[in-house]
């Protein structure tokens, strides 16, 4: 707790009535702070009783350039504590934390919810195709093999939109690109049952459309977390974030059924698709790229951010780079590829059981579409749960003095090893209920990954080329 000092200048020779003199009153005055072990010092050695209303005379030896004692003058304090106040003033630690109160009401929370809304519409999207592609391979006649490739043209434009639509993160801000991003991604959603009626080309366009719209979410969302929060928030802002990106699995895969048998097999493209237009409006009148350009944001919160953005090597008040990054120089670095790896092991996984979950329940333990999609959408739920529980615990390990490397790596060896038990686990089960279990802890596991090598493309390596490294 720290407290403010309000200090008049010298006066001599004043009585208690000079208290009551306006000119006294409205004296210039000067502000010190001191921690409160201090000030409860100062009280201790004081002539006379505190009175934070009235003040108090406090005798103080000033000594001149001999060393004599030359005068004593009187100087009046007034002790003003205000934690809500001044909680932005540094402490030892540097700005303090935030309280929970604040941190759940502020400007950036509601950035980054915004951005939750954002990937859970971009998982919804994605996996709609992953419940109707049963019926529409018994509509059309489609191979297995084939259903395989309707569903990998997503991954077609998914491949390479992350390294030029982080390019265009870094050079016009998370707020253009992503508004952009779930536009298209929301028009090629909508017109998807559109091209599935008329060309099998067509519909393997709108899915390659897809997913080089989608491709700049993440980027988008590292972008924004850098700059709205410090880093002893980053891994909770992203596990927020990611929670609404695997609760977006879970709303698409228990919707999509009831959906279909209210409107048929592309309601749920045409219902999602319109709710991407809805959050772009959302989105471009409510939020801003950076806290300095928030009009909503108070004093105290961008205060806060920017003295803990200073001690940070986030990526904020740099000159804007250019449009082609350097990627010989990132290719030769090692903790590039260790990213890049990391990355490509977690992408794999995530995908594969992304994918093809609803078949797995389908064809492997031989319950209808509605109930393949409600078994498939617990373990999402589970992961986006998991997700910000282990960004709460990177964070508090860093705040009590843990290494940022150090934490990382432990998050990173939960999220590889701990799935890697579970999907063992996996091949005994013998019931959907037990598999569905062992699949809910593979992948609630795995979301201690995105505390690991995913806040580390925010604070670590890459500073404005986040983008090399993100295709998740």
């Amino acid at each position: 707790m720290n407290s403010t000092l309000s200090l008049n200048r010298p006066v001599l020779n004043f009585t208690l009535n000079s208290f009551r003199n306006p000119k006294f009153i409205e004296a210039k005055q000067f502000k010190l702070q001191f921690p409160s072990h201090l000030i409860a010092s100062l009280k201790l050695r004081c002539l006379g009783n505190v009175n934070s209303r009235t003040g108090v005379r406090v005798p103080q030896q000033l000594l001149d350039d001999s060393g004599e004692s030359s005068r004593i003058l009187s100087r009046r304090i007034r002790v003003s504590s205000n934690d809500a106040q001044f909680s932005s003033l540094p402490n030892k630690g540097g700005a303090e934390s935030s309280s929970f109160t604040e941190f759940i009401t502020s400007e950036r929370v509601k950035v980054v919810a915004m951005l939750a809304l954002a990937l859970a519409l971009c998982n919804a999207d994605r996996v709609v195709m992953s419940v109707a592609i049963v019926p529409l391979s018994l509509a059309h006649g489609w191979s297995r093999s084939f259903s395989g490739i309707v569903q990998s043209s997503f991954l077609w434009g998914y491949l390479i939109s992350p390294i030029a639509g982080g390019t265009l993160v870094d050079y016009y801000g998370g707020k253009v690109v992503m508004a952009c991003g779930v536009a298209l991604w929301s028009v090629a959603t909508f017109l998807t049952p559109w091209a599935a009626e008329n060309s099998l080309l067509a519909l393997l366009f709108a899915r390659a459309m897809l997913g080089v719209a989608e491709g700049v979410a993440l980027p988008c969302m590292n972008n924004m977390v850098a700059r709205w929060f410090p880093p002893t928030e980053r891994a909770r802002a992203v596990g927020i974030a990611m929670a609404g990106f695997q609760l977006g699995n879970a709303i698409g895969l228990t919707l999509s059924p009831i959906l279909m048998s209210q409107g048929g097999i592309f309601g749920p493209f045409v219902i999602f698709g319109l709710c991407g237009f809805l959050w772009v409006l959302v989105w471009l009148s409510a939020t801003s790229s950076t806290p300095d350009q928030s009009p909503q944001i108070s004093k105290y919160e961008l205060d806060y951010i920017m003295n803990k953005r200073q001690k940070s090597n986030a990526v904020v008040n740099k000159p804007k780079t250019k449009m082609i990054p350097p990627f010989r120089r990132l290719l030769s670095k090692m903790p590039t590829w260790s990213l890049i790896v990391a990355n490509s092991m977690h992408s794999w996984g995530f995908f594969v059981i992304l994918s093809w979950m609803p078949i797995y329940f389908n064809s492997v333990h031989h319950v209808d579409l509605r109930q393949a999609a409600w078994f498939s959408a617990v373990p999402w739920s589970m992961m986006a749960l998991t997700g910000y529980f282990a960004g709460l615990w990177s964070d508090t390990l860093i705040r009590n003095g843990t290494s940022i490397t150090l934490t990382r790596k432990i998050m990173q060896s939960i999220g590889f090893f701990g799935p890697a038990i579970a999907l063992i686990g996996l091949t005994a089960a013998k019931s959907p209920s037990t598999a569905s279990a062992w699949l809910s802890l593979a992948v609630g596991l795995k979301a201690f990954s995105h505390s690991g090598f995913l806040v580390n493309l925010q604070v670590r390596l890459l500073n404005n080329y986040q983008k090399l490294n993100y295709n998740h």
